[in-house]
């Protein structure tokens, strides 16, 4: 549970692939509300001269052209399977979570009232324990599956294959102080977010309480 005498307010933002998270995150930052954006970070650590590129040689070094890592053949490399891409996350994970902890110390020292963690995995990685409250961004299952496939590079196949290693929709919704529908329009999507940024700044000690 996050530490009751912190400053700053965290607020876990998640849900599955195709669920809104980075639309959600902009409009967030739009309210002027501090975000970390794992995937956006991740990118940073697989691009030239990232953090991971050394590491990610070593395990895979036909992913690395030009100390960067080509995320498209990262991609096809930890595809359906289970060892390859548990290596993967063995390395990924750990730099992540310490820019999660950078980001949350500079937050506090900036006396930011609500800061979010934008991680798709937030639940999978145990992240909820560094937030006072989660918010779920979820969305009919029709809805996902057109967004997702309009992805470039996208797929039925790898689709199905990335929502298998993701938590179930109905045990995240479960597990969520906040859920957001997504699929009911922009407007919508906006004022939800703005009401849980409200609640989130009344809000007194860790998650639950």
């Amino acid at each position: 549970m996050a530490s009751k005498t912190k400053t700053t307010r965290m607020l876990g933002l998640t849900g599955s692939i195709g669920m809104g998270k980075s639309t959600a995150a902009n409009m967030l930052r739009a309210m002027k509300v501090p975000v970390f954006s794992a995937d956006a970070y991740v990118h940073g650590l697989l691009g030239v001269g990232g953090g991971a590129v050394p590491l990610i040689a070593k395990a895979f070094p036909k992913a690395v052209i030009e100390n960067a890592v080509s995320r498209d053949i990262l991609g096809k490399l930890v595809f359906d399977d289970d060892v390859a891409l548990a290596r993967l996350e063995s390395i990924l994970h750990p730099m992540v979570r310490d820019g999660e902890r950078r980001f949350i110390f500079c937050q506090n020292m900036a006396r930011a009232t609500v800061a979010v963690l934008e991680i798709p995995l937030l639940f999978e990685t145990g992240g909820e324990t560094l937030c006072d409250g989660v918010a779920v961004l979820t969305a009919p299952a029709f809805i996902q599956k057109q967004r997702v496939l309009a992805r470039k590079g996208m797929n039925q196949a790898r689709f199905e294959a990335i929502r298998r290693r993701q938590m179930g929709e109905t045990e995240k919704c479960s597990r969520a102080d906040f859920v957001i529908p997504t699929g009911l329009g922009r407007a919508r999507t906006f004022i939800a977010l703005e009401n849980v940024v409200k609640k989130m700044k009344h809000q007194n000690g860790g998650r639950g309480l």
